[in-house]
């Protein structure tokens, strides 16, 4: 049975099973899921025939495992396939308003059903990586002596938001955004299903403003059924008879949506994306990524410390004059702010993507602390090098025979500025000196 957060009296999958006369109709994107692999569009690297999650679902395996992907790509539909086709009990609550009692309910109500009738429980965990680590160590038990079948679905890393623990007990599965390809034929499967979908509806949906929906979902299949459902309800309440156009799509969204997540793992994989393609030399993909980071909305001082970054490690001493301008574009973000900074932001952006590449400086820099904080190579100063301006500093042989630079021929004197342990030593390659 599926149930939300207890409720014993839903049935099953209700949405499939149309609304009740005081209920109201539930939206176009929740009535549209898939009800079996036939309807199921995307992530054929997991659920075509074959395929691991497929066979782990269709041979009713007790192992739990968590869903990553991006929102619309598919994570709620699988879990209920899941339930659907192993007849399990499915219960299904958020991890954004559930807590730890939500969790006893259902694992009650599991051991209830497994005595009564030997069928198996889902507990479906929606954003899974919002439970702390309390609640996700609550579930752990029941995973782990087979009381309940967990899947959890996540747009966040696992590695990085679910507890080891947990993680180890389950199988983590990838998903992607969905083609063009799929969100056009879940779009078109909406507008021909004449008992869950828009099939009875005497408005038609014109071929660009289906283009303009497909492109602005971006992968995100409920993000283009809401717009669709959006659509035709515009059209029903204004008497549009015909069809519906571009133009009434382009009133509906607005503003393109933007595939980032600032507050998630994509602010560290666009800003992943920006250093590794201005180190790579590619300005067109670094502009790509600077304004996709614009466009979602990040902190401009987040942007401009990864130009900085790559500046002097990337560039370093083949242009210093690069780091020079990742500093001034810093300047702009602090004196001018947004929308003017994005314009310094680019200049750096580009200078430093086109800039020769030398990481000399953080090699050499690293090295030498590696010595120092991993092999111990921690030593004082020569004599001859210690501060000689205080008073006695002389009288301890501080500052003695010391060589100034100056006092001889081209202003070079060979002199041992190491330590005595280090003599020798070498952190730039002899080209470098």
């Amino acid at each position: 049975m599926i149930r939300d957060k207890g409720d014993e009296s839903m049935e099953l999958f209700p949405e499939y099973e149309g609304a009740s006369e005081n209920s109201q109709p539930s939206p176009l994107a929740n009535r549209m899921r898939p009800t079996n692999w036939e309807e199921f569009r995307g992530q054929e690297h997991m659920v075509g025939e074959g395929r691991p999650l497929r066979q782990l679902i269709e041979k009713n395996s007790n192992f739990s495992f968590i869903l990553w992907g991006p929102p619309g790509s598919g994570k709620t539909t699988l879990a209920r396939l899941a339930a659907r086709l192993t007849e399990s009990d499915f219960h299904e609550i958020s991890a954004v308003n559930a807590g730890v009692a939500d969790i006893r309910k259902v694992i009650a109500h599991a051991q209830k059903i497994w005595k009564a009738s030997n069928r198996r429980t889902i507990l479906f965990i929606d954003e899974i990586h919002r439970f702390n680590k309390a609640q996700q160590d609550a579930v752990l038990p029941f995973v782990e002596n087979g009381t309940i079948r967990l899947i959890g679905s996540t747009a966040e890393n696992p590695s990085i938001e679910v507890i080891p623990a947990l993680r180890s007990r389950c199988q983590i599965f990838r998903l992607e955004y969905l083609g063009e390809k799929h969100v056009r034929a879940i779009l078109q499967k909406a507008l021909e299903d004449k008992e869950k979908g828009l099939g009875k509806e005497s408005t038609t949906l014109e071929d660009d403003a289906m283009d303009f929906i497909v492109s602005h979902a971006n992968g995100d299949a409920r993000r283009a059924l809401n717009v669709l459902e959006a659509a035709m309800d515009t059209a029903r309440t204004e008497g549009v008879a015909a069809s519906v156009s571009r133009k009434v799509i382009e009133g509906i969204i607005q503003q393109v949506a933007t595939l980032y997540e600032k507050g998630g793992t994509e602010h560290y994989d666009h800003a992943s994306a920006l250093q590794k393609s201005l180190r790579g030399s590619d300005p067109d993909a670094a502009i790509y990524w600077l304004a996709k980071m614009i466009a979602g909305g990040e902190d401009p001082r987040f942007i401009v410390r990864r130009i900085l970054v790559t500046a002097a490690e990337d560039v370093g001493l083949a242009d210093p004059q690069a780091l020079v301008i990742a500093n001034a574009a810093a300047d702009s973000v602090d004196r001018l702010g947004m929308p003017e900074a994005r314009i310094a932001l680019a200049q750096a952006v580009i200078y430093i993507a086109r800039a020769p590449k030398d990481n000399t400086a953080i090699k050499a820099i690293d090295r030498a602390l590696g010595d120092i904080q991993n092999k111990g190579e921690s030593y004082p100063v020569p004599d001859h090098l210690k501060d000689a301006h205080y008073k006695d500093a002389k009288k301890y042989g501080y500052g003695v025979d010391y060589k100034y630079p100056h006092d001889y021929p081209g202003n070079y004197v060979e002199q041992e500025y190491l330590p005595k342990e280090l003599r020798g030593k070498k952190y730039l390659p002899p080209d470098q000196k």
